[in-house]
C-alpha cells in the first residue's frame, strides 16, 4: 500500500474528531456524557425550512445537478438578506457563491489564493480551519494573538512591516469563535484600510452575525466603503437558522476572489441538492427578526446561568455578547487537564482551549447549544465534581 501524501504531515488531525470519537465510545459504555464541546444549535430550524425542503423534494425536476454556482434564486435571496441586514448591494451573479457550509469555502479560499511559501495571517485562538487551509496549500502561518486586554481584537499596530508586506490573507471572525468577542464598524474600517494598503485579502468568517444578545447587533466589513474590492465574507445558515446539518452557506465579496474560489470549488463538488437551496431561500426571505431574537434569548439565559456558576467550578470569564460559546479561563492548571478531569469526573465534555491555538491553553470553550435540562444538569455535575476534588 503506498504511503499517504507528504502534505498530511503538515496537517494534524482535526482536534474535534478524536474528542468526538472518545465521547461516543464513553456513551456506548453507558456513561451518559453531556457534550458542551461542539457548537451545534439544539433548537429546531424554522418551520419554513422544513416545509420548503419537503415541497421541493417532491418535485421530480429537482433531483439532478443544481449547478456549480447553485441556483440563481438562492444567490438572489442572499443578496436581499445583505441589502436588508447591512445595506450592502451585491451582484448575485458575480459576488455571491453558494457553499456546502462555510467550512469548505474557508479551506478552498486558501487553496485558491495561497501558494507554497505564501503567508496567511491567522488569529490565535481561532477556528482551526483557517490554519488547516493554509497548511494544505503549503503556505506559512503568522499567528496574531487575540489578547483579553485588547478585548480579543486583531492587533495591527504592532505588526512588523516585513510581515505585512509578505501577507496575502488575513482572517477575522466576529462574533468570535472561541472567545465570543465582538467588534464594531470602526474596527472593520481599520481592517479594510490595512488590507487595502498592503494588498491583502480580508477573509471574514461571519457565521455568528445573528447570534447575539445584550443589545448588541453584529456588523459586516462589507458595510465599509471600498471593502468589496478586498474582502470575502463567509455567511452560514448553520447558526443563524439552526441548520448546521443542512450544510448551506455562501461566500460574498470581491468578484475576482469569488471567481477564483469557484475555479477551485468546481473541481471538488457539483453544488447542493436543489431542495436545500429552496429551504435556504425560504428562511432568508421569510424568517423575521422576532424568531431570531426569541432563539437568542434562550442562549442568553443559558449564558447567564453558566456565568453565575463559574466561581463554583474553578473558571472565570467575560460575559460573551455573541457566538455560541463562553470562553472560560481555568483558575488552576491548564485547559486540557481541566477538560480531561471534567470528562472523567463529571462526565461533561468541554473543548480544551488549546484546540484553537497556543494562546488558548489555559482556557476551555463551553457551548451554549444544549437543551436547557441537559445544560443545567451539566452545570450541576460540574459543581458536584469540582467541590469534591
Amino acid at each position: 500500500m503506498p504511503q499517504p501524501a507528504n502534505r498530511l504531515e503538515q496537517l494534524p488531525a482535526y482536534p474535534f474528531a478524536a474528542l468526538n470519537q472518545r465521547v461516543r465510545a464513553m456513551n456506548a459504555q453507558g456513561l451518559d456524557i453531556i457534550s458542551l464541546d461542539v457548537g451545534s444549535p439544539d433548537q429546531p430550524p424554522p418551520d419554513q425550512a422544513v416545509a420548503a425542503l419537503a415541497e421541493s423534494a417532491r418535485n421530480p425536476k429537482h433531483h439532478g445537478y443544481s449547478g456549480y454556482k447553485g441556483t440563481a434564486e438562492y444567490r438572489e435571496a442572499v443578496a436581499r438578506y445583505y441589502q436588508r441586514r447591512f445595506g450592502v448591494s451585491l451582484d448575485p451573479e458575480r459576488e455571491i457563491l453558494p457553499l456546502l457550509g462555510s467550512k469548505e469555502g474557508i479551506v478552498n479560499l486558501s487553496l485558491a489564493y495561497l501558494d507554497i511559501g505564501d503567508l496567511s495571517l491567522v488569529p490565535d485562538p481561532s477556528y482551526p480551519a483557517y490554519a488547516m487551509g493554509a497548511r494544505l496549500a503549503g503556505a506559512e502561518i503568522h499567528w496574531l494573538p487575540l489578547d483579553e486586554a485588547n478585548d480579543h481584537r486583531v492587533d495591527l499596530a504592532h505588526m512588523s512591516p516585513e510581515v505585512a508586506s509578505r501577507a496575502k490573507m488575513l482572517w477575522v471572525n466576529y462574533p468570535n469563535n472561541p472567545t465570543g468577542a465582538t467588534i464594531g464598524l470602526e474596527d472593520y474600517r481599520q481592517l479594510v484600510a490595512f488590507c487595502a494598503a498592503h494588498d491583502i485579502l480580508l477573509a471574514s468568517d461571519n457565521p455568528y452575525v445573528d447570534v447575539t444578545w445584550d443589545g448588541y447587533s453584529a456588523e459586516s466589513p462589507l458595510q465599509i466603503d471600498g471593502a468589496l474590492e478586498h474582502t470575502v465574507e463567509f455567511m452560514s445558515l448553520s447558526k443563524t437558522y439552526n441548520m448546521a446539518g443542512w450544510r448551506l452557506g455562501a461566500a460574498i465579496g470581491s468578484a475576482q476572489a469569488i471567481q477564483a474560489l469557484l475555479q477551485v470549488k468546481s473541481n471538488f463538488d457539483s453544488g447542493h441538492f436543489r431542495a436545500v437551496y429552496d429551504a435556504g431561500i425560504a428562511v432568508l426571505n421569510h424568517v423575521d427578526a422576532d424568531w431570531i431574537a426569541a432563539r437568542n434569548h434562550v442562549y442568553q439565559q443559558r449564558r447567564d446561568r453558566l456565568m453565575a456558576a463559574l466561581p463554583q467550578i474553578g473558571l472565570r470569564a467575560q460575559p460573551s455578547k455573541g457566538s455560541l460559546y463562553l470562553w472560560a479561563c481555568v483558575d488552576q492548571g491548564d485547559g486540557l487537564a481541566y477538560a480531561e478531569a471534567a470528562l472523567t469526573g463529571a462526565r461533561v465534555s468541554l473543548a480544551p482551549g488549546g484546540f484553537y491555538g497556543a494562546s488558548g491553553s489555559r482556557h476551555v470553550r463551553i457551548s451554549l447549544g444544549v437543551p436547557d435540562e441537559r445544560f443545567d444538569e451539566a452545570i450541576d455535575r460540574l459543581k458536584t465534581w469540582y467541590s469534591s476534588r
